[in-house]
């Protein structure tokens, strides 16, 4: 008798157990974004994508989707934002709507720029279908990660990084084994520039490439989203056939912040790739995890930002092309971050003292005229201009740049994209109410909300490039792609620095010039991850050489040799250090576009 009372005590202890329901949505996997926005640049801090009404001032078209539910009842609703820019309260207020109501509380405003999630009130869902909605108020990025609806009144979603994400994945059903891509020769991580012409490369010396890209576009920093003209000589190489990918990919200089996209060709880069018979892409794909075997990488697992599907990618050798450096870090790859001092390197242009000083992060923006005049809101919350300090441009450049320090380029990027953001539109309403005879008739066309980043991680390799290679002009037995750009360190603008301390979104340089140089193969691949190559501006250099590495032409011809080396990896069966120690002559042949024999 005892036992059965037991029994069926603990039956009705866990009846509410067993009723609790979890509704759990990911904003960036709503079915209609409509002029929202997916931002995937801070998945390594967030472990995941999100949504952003990015308007330019101008209210976005509601993003919406259709939410089922096991069954009906009263939920409780819960919404992870921030207030992005909460000087005192920022402008990124949205509402939520259920089934064309909208729920009062005002999301965006909270004085917190911290993400975590907001009680929504009481939802009494009647059917078992319903249409959500994300309602933008403003225009001025709002954002919101995600949306839970759950019928435990009690409950409230976890917040910490690492319950977060075990509570997101356990909802997303993301424990299962992730659909299997295929095996691949090359997998190239990282589809800018440099990754696109890695793929390209090794495509056409037949292997199978698998070409993986976080964004919905190629290009990186030339892309439409972020447009960064494209620097770097491809005329004065030490071997002609470098470059001739680089000079396909190449659609002009159209300048930097162009407010026409198509000048970025991104139809160009895609198209060119698609056509490779043994390229298989995939974009909107963030790779987060990293399987191995022994030192050596085994697979790649990647998330689609917008579907949160996961992937899994096996080869024989892989290529980081991130830019972060993202690959090499979850490999453990040996790299670098910030300046090395004097002692260290020997350098006369190297910092006094080893610090986390990096170049920063651009958001390019642009201005049309237009035939009547227009109006452009108050921005209390963002930062403030005058009189005595004001920028009186039509459009940004290369200058527009947040970092030096101040913020870490990878772990901070959202900061520093909001900082940028803060920059334009302070100084942008500033224009409109007090130059109006000079911009009434102007609007703004377009602002990146993806950061153009210039530094992070090096990975470093069997040589680091230094200040003395460059400008000596050594030219060592590997030397191979032929870099031109002057060494060029940014540094916060004195001015800016004068009316911002420690929050300067402005930069100044003074560009060293050199003669043509190469760069030696041992820099393309890592000295302790055996199969894994680099091309980008994250190879092995100094903090003072990579300020005339990074340049995006002189970083596709890095990412053709990378092609090339990991054809004879592949001929051969050996590592990129395999390829540097047992078949350099024959890599320097088809770099010299000579006739190869195989050695003997």
């Amino acid at each position: 008798m005892k036992t059965t009372l037991q029994f069926l005590l603990c039956l009705l202890l866990a009846l509410p157990l067993s009723a609790q329901n979890h509704v759990f949505l990911e904003t960036e996997s709503f079915q209609d974004k409509g002029g929202w926005v997916i931002d995937q640049q801070s998945f390594v801090v967030m472990g995941s994508s999100y949504l952003m009404a990015h308007g330019m001032g101008r209210s976005v078209k509601d993003a919406t989707t259709t939410v089922t539910f096991p069954q009906k009842g009263k939920y409780q609703l819960w919404v992870r934002t921030k207030d992005w820019a909460p000087f005192p309260k920022g402008p990124g207020k949205f509402q939520v709507v259920v089934d064309g109501q909208p729920i009062k509380t005002i999301f965006g405003e909270s004085g917190s720029d911290e993400w975590k999630w907001y009680n929504g009130g009481e939802v009494d869902v009647k059917t078992d279908q319903l249409k959500l909605a994300l309602h933008d108020l403003t225009g001025f990025n709002g954002r919101c990660d995600a949306i839970l609806f759950t019928n435990a009144p009690k409950f409230t979603p976890p917040d910490k990084p690492e319950a977060l994400t075990a509570f997101r994945n356990k909802l997303l059903n993301l424990t299962d084994k992730p659909t299997e891509a295929g095996s691949f020769d090359l997998v190239v991580v990282g589809g800018g520039v440099a990754g696109t012409c890695a793929a390209i490369s090794a495509s056409r010396m037949g292997l199978k490439v698998a070409l993986i890209q976080d964004r919905p576009v190629l290009g990186g920093n030339n892309s439409s989203e972020i447009r960064v003209h494209l620097m770097g000589d491809v005329d004065k190489n030490h071997y002609p056939k470098l470059g001739r990918i680089v000079r396909e990919m190449d659609n002009g200089d159209p300048g930097n912040g162009n407010a026409d996209a198509k000048e970025y060709g991104d139809a160009r880069k895609f198209s060119i790739v698609k056509a490779e018979k043994n390229i298989s892409l995939f974009l909107n794909t963030h790779v987060y995890k990293v399987e191995k075997k022994g030192n050596a990488i085994a697979a790649v697992i990647g998330r689609d930002i917008a579907t949160n599907q996961e992937v899994r990618f096996t080869g024989a050798l892989f290529s980081d092309c991130t830019g972060d450096g993202t690959l090499g870090h979850l490999a453990g790859a040996d790299y670098r971050f910030g300046r090395e001092s004097k002692t260290d390197t020997g350098e006369s242009l190297a910092a006094d003292k080893a610090d986390d000083f990096t170049l920063g992060t651009s958001n390019l923006w642009a201005s049309l005229e237009r035939d009547t005049v227009s109006s452009f809101p108050e921005t209390p919350w963002a930062i403030p201009f005058s009189d005595e300090y004001h920028i009186d441009e039509a459009k940004a450049d290369w200058q527009w740049e947040t970092g030096f320090g101040n913020f870490n380029t990878i772990t901070d990027a959202e900061k520093i994209r909001d900082h940028n953001l803060r920059a334009i539109y302070g100084n942008w309403s500033y224009l409109k109410h007090n130059k109006q005879a000079k911009y009434g008739k102007r609007e703004l066309a377009w602002v990146a909300y993806i950061g153009g980043k210039r530094e992070s991680r090096r990975l470093m390799g069997d040589h680091v490039l230094n200040q003395m290679d460059i400008q000596e002009g050594k030219q060592y037995p590997d030397g191979t792609v032929t870099a031109t750009w002057t060494i060029d360190l940014h540094f916060p603008d004195a001015k800016n620095s004068k009316y911002f301390e420690g929050q300067e979104f402005f930069a100044g340089t003074k560009h060293i010039k050199v003669a043509p140089y190469t760069i030696p193969y041992r820099c393309l691949y890592s000295r302790n991850i055996p199969n894994l190559f680099m091309a980008g501006r994250n190879i092995s250099t100094t903090h003072v050489a990579f300020g005339s590495t990074r340049v995006m032409r002189t970083c596709g011809m890095m990412g053709e040799v990378v092609g090339f080396a990991a054809y004879l990896g592949k001929k051969y069966n050996t590592s990129p250090r395999g390829v540097y120690q047992e078949h350099l002559p024959e890599l320097m042949a088809i770099i010299k576009d000579e006739p190869t024999a195989a050695k003997p």
